[in-house]
């Protein structure tokens, strides 16, 4: 990579791509302060709200599979603002929808497009020098984190002040407005090599055969959203139950605890470009175990809950910085695809456990929900034990 092309990631140019990001992966945290809201709306039980989170994130999931790759054939910076005005539409007809049926086809439909930031990540990655890629990964990630942390927060307060419907248009003016700046601001790309659209998506599946890396770190990656997804399809409902009795706004500031992850993803990318993946990876599947536990025991304390979520933040996103800047690296010219396999078994992950989670809560309460997410996190502790063991002794046998 020349010089020329390394100067075009600015600092501000950064701060653009890390803010927007943010604000369209938003789209699929607004109902998770809001499931107890919608499922008083739609007349409908714990198990069935459940769903409208499994939508979202499955279809983000296909997204990754269908829309990510195009951006290996077509100009980032065309992609990038049609895909935001594509997320509109869906935005407003789930602020209007009649019933839950139209409500979760186009919450399902608005997450399929709403992978804009998975695709200006690889982007970044190709902007800048090999030796910045995890921090510059982190700093577009940051934004990312926090437009999750804020998305709740801000969700559950535009609720209480007005009603869930006008999350929606406000979403969805938000699109409008990046799709304007993106336009104007991403740098021009020369023709992009012409890959028919089925072969973008066959070599994605092609690359999870042959990198044996990627499928790796795409199973360690859907264990732990899953361990996420199954703390955030549930919390709403214990916080809106009995002792809390929460409002939307307060069961949203909760998602300002995850500030862990903002933490973890910065020292996670220096890692990563310290090649210490091996070992992150144990210490982020440990600590998610432990978060676990610690909201186990105390379900009934608001402290107690609010650092088992920032240890949960802090190891999911401390993960998934060290998985990203892996994967990277193994074939540049590949790399939106690369992250449409990753981020594909992602998302997959986290649409079982949020479904999972659903039918756990409504069945056996808190403390099963917490075992589930436990489950999940060993998942991907013990191969990470593993791989972390035979790293070591390759590295004794070359002394």
């Amino acid at each position: 990579m020349s010089d020329i092309e390394q100067d075009r990631l600015s600092p501000w140019l950064v701060v653009v791509m890390a803010v927007g990001t943010g604000f369209i992966v938003a789209n699929l945290y607004y109902a998770q302060p809001l499931l107890h809201l919608l499922a008083g709306h739609f007349h409908i039980g714990i198990s069935v709200a459940g769903t409208i989170v499994t939508c979202s994130v499955f279809g983000y999931a296909v997204g990754l599979l269908l829309v990510v790759p195009l951006g290996d054939r077509f100009a980032r910076s065309t992609l990038v603002p049609v895909i935001y005005l594509v997320v509109t539409v869906g935005l407003l007809v789930c602020a209007i929808a009649p019933n839950l049926v139209i409500f979760e086809i186009f919450s399902f439909l608005t997450a399929v497009s709403s992978v804009a930031g998975q695709i200006m990540i690889p982007y970044a990655t190709e902007l800048c020098a090999p030796q910045r890629r995890g921090r510059v990964i982190a700093r577009v990630m940051t934004g990312l984190l926090i437009g999750i942390l804020l998305a709740r927060t801000v969700s559950g307060l535009i609720a209480d002040a007005t009603s869930w419907r006008v999350v929606y248009l406000f979403s969805a003016a938000m699109m409008v407005l990046f799709a304007i700046i993106f336009r104007i601001a991403l740098p021009r790309e020369g023709k992009r090599p012409h890959i028919p659209y089925v072969g973008l998506v066959v070599s994605v599946v092609v690359l999870l055969r042959d990198e044996p890396v990627l499928r790796r770190r795409a199973w360690h990656g859907g264990c732990f959203f899953g361990s996420f997804s199954i703390l955030w399809t549930s919390l709403a409902f214990h916080l809106a139950a009995a002792p809390f009795h929460y409002s939307s706004f307060i069961i949203g500031l909760f998602g300002l605890a995850g500030v862990g992850g903002v933490l973890a993803a910065n020292l996670a990318g220096r890692l990563a470009d310290g090649g210490h993946a091996a070992r992150t990876t144990v210490l982020a599947g440990t600590l998610l175990i432990v978060s676990y536990l610690i909201l186990m025991i105390g379900a009934n304390s608001v402290v107690v809950i609010v650092i088992g979520i920032f240890l949960l933040d802090a190891a999911t996103q401390g993960m998934q910085i060290t998985n990203q800047a892996v994967i990277y690296s193994l074939r540049p010219e590949s790399r939106s695809r690369l992250n449409s396999a990753y981020m594909s078994t992602y998302f997959i992950g986290g649409a079982a456990a949020s479904a999972l989670a659903g039918v756990v809560l409504q069945a056996s309460g808190w403390t099963a929900v917490c075992l589930l997410g436990v489950v999940f996190a060993l998942g991907s502790l013990i191969p990470g034990i593993y791989d972390y063991v035979k790293e070591k002794r390759s590295v004794l046998v070359e002394r």
